[in-house]
């Protein structure tokens, strides 16, 4: 796409269209080879609360333990298992294999480089729309805004992050009417996780119209997307030794989890929270899309000679796919929202590039509320870090590397920061009753909502050797060992306590 066709502009593209080769690629190059160090200098800033605190969130425990198991020779989705799709546990294990599994720096390092990648594909998206000022605008702004969220959110090593650049990457290539990489960077977006996908729709809206506007078949083009999307996923399931593991725990395995059920009250007040958050972090150029939309709604002229060039329907179609793919499972974490940012961000670029609102106050501002939530995060409270990293310590005390040990709870990075092996392939208690973070009701939680026959396997694991050490970390929490008859016998027969920490209570087993 081109940018805005003002009377000037056409001179000068006319003009450059004649100047030689050489000199246009040099004008080229040196827009970019200025543009990237100061996007990589942003995304290094933004993103340095991240080195700050060993581990973020549960996500990256997760990931962590699960990397250490597939060195030791676990099996994905058979030994060990997650609802998430696989490249990003490889990833996880191949810079464990590189640089030892004792800190998360690398993948910390690897996320600041995924941030960076998406800033440089959205700054050439808005470029090629809008001009050279709208792409250095739209790179910083996503840097900028891509801290708008809890640190917890925001800082971490996690799906969203490595998903963003494959998903923006897709809508690009699309927009170029690269079809077949746009099916390829689609694939890779969902083997990533799952709501990358959502990518799928704006990229088949935007074959249509080109279709419907150019007069053109869309059979062949449709095709490529197809090839382009099954192919890396079918040599995904080829390398995997477990494919009906792989489409049971990506695909049909994760029902009930995305139900409905538990306290809508509460999803509804994390729904609004974060997008009230977002939203705040974002206000610099989402007021300009606000105000376009309400002259357009009064039917009243753009305050700029000429018209935007193009439409932007199909970066509405993306935000709206976006929001259908933040919503799907109705939990609404903060991470979540990540997906949400790259379509606003360069809706917001294309109101401030098309209107006679000035660059200076909309990056002042973002710049400004960047600055609260990177603030926030270097003074982030970390007393469940503590008391984590505390129990990990006595854990490790109380067991050998030899042993294993079994943490009931939702906080799997207790494996990871004691160095000891789970008992089991489930290492939240989630699999086994249904609970997630998201939904704290008591309704589809317990031992007959768990994933299909999750206990059989649990008591065949345990059968093997009970774990040296059991970690309770559920709390008040509604699969407590009170209410999950298994564990509580488990529990009363064979063990007994050796220490509290606050809400967590660990037990050894008796010899």
């Amino acid at each position: 796409m081109s940018p805005v066709p003002t009377p000037t502009r056409l001179r000068l593209t006319g003009l450059a269209e004649r100047l030689p080769e050489r000199v246009r690629t040099r004008v080229l190059t040196g827009y970019w080879t200025r543009l990237v160090p100061v996007l990589a200098l942003v995304a290094l800033l933004t993103h340095i609360p991240s080195f700050a605190r060993p581990v973020w969130s549960p996500d990256e425990g997760f990931l962590a333990t699960q990397a250490r198991m597939l060195a030791d020779g676990g099996v994905l989705y058979d030994t060990v298992v997650d609802r998430k799709p696989p490249l990003l546990p490889w990833l996880y294990q191949a810079c464990f294999a590189v640089f030892g599994s004792a800190s998360l720096w690398p993948l910390r390092t690897l996320a600041v480089v995924a941030h960076l990648v998406t800033a440089i594909l959205l700054a050439s998206i808005a470029r090629g729309r809008w001009g050279n000022r709208a792409g250095a605008g739209a790179g910083l702004l996503y840097l900028l805004v891509s801290i708008g969220l809890s640190p917890e959110d925001t800082q971490a090593a996690t799906f969203e992050v490595f998903m963003l650049p494959a998903m923006v990457a897709a809508f690009r290539y699309a927009e170029r009417r690269r079809w077949l990489a746009a099916g390829i960077a689609v694939a890779l977006c969902s083997l990533t996780k799952q709501t990358g996908g959502a990518v799928l729709l704006p990229v088949l809206w935007m074959l249509f119209q080109d279709a419907r506007r150019r007069g053109v078949r869309w059979p062949p083009a449709l095709f490529k997307i197809g090839f382009g999307f099954t192919l890396p996923i079918a040599l995904v399931a080829v390398i995997l030794t477990k494919p009906k593991g792989f489409l049971f725990w990506v695909v049909t395995g994760s029902g009930d989890y995305a139900s409905f059920g538990g306290a809508w009250l509460q999803m509804l007040g994390r729904a609004f929270g974060n997008s009230a958050i977002l939203a705040a972090a974002g206000l610099g150029f989402l007021l300009p899309v606000g105000r376009r939309l309400w002259l357009k709604h009064r039917h009243r002229p753009l305050p700029v000679a000429g018209e935007e060039h193009g439409s932007t329907t199909d970066l509405w179609v993306w935000l709206l796919s976006s929001v259908v793919a933040v919503s799907v499972g109705f939990h609404f974490f903060g991470h979540y929202y990540l997906q949400l940012i790259p379509p606003l961000v360069l809706l917001g670029t294309g109101a401030v590039a098309t209107s006679a609102i000035r660059w200076k106050p909309v990056l002042l501002y973002t710049t400004a509320a960047a600055t609260v939530f990177w603030s926030l995060a270097l003074a982030w409270p970390g007393e469940r870090l503590n008391r984590t990293t505390e129990v990990a310590t006595a854990v490790a005390a109380q067991t050998t590397p030899k042993d294993t040990v079994l943490v009931w709870g939702m906080h799997p990075e207790l494996y990871w920061l004691a160095d000891r092996k789970p008992a089991t392939r489930y290492l939240t208690a989630g699999f086994l009753t249904n609970y997630s973070g998201g939904k704290d009701g008591n309704q589809n939680v317990g031992e007959q909502f768990s994933v299909s026959n999750a206990w059989q396997t649990f008591d065949k694991e345990l059968a093997n050797g009970l774990p040296e050490v059991v970690v309770d970390d559920s709390g008040i929490a509604p699969y407590q060992p009170v209410m999950v008859p298994r564990i509580e016998n488990l529990l009363d027969t064979h063990y007994e306590m050796v220490g509290v920490f606050a809400d967590t209570v660990v037990y050894r087993l008796k010899h």
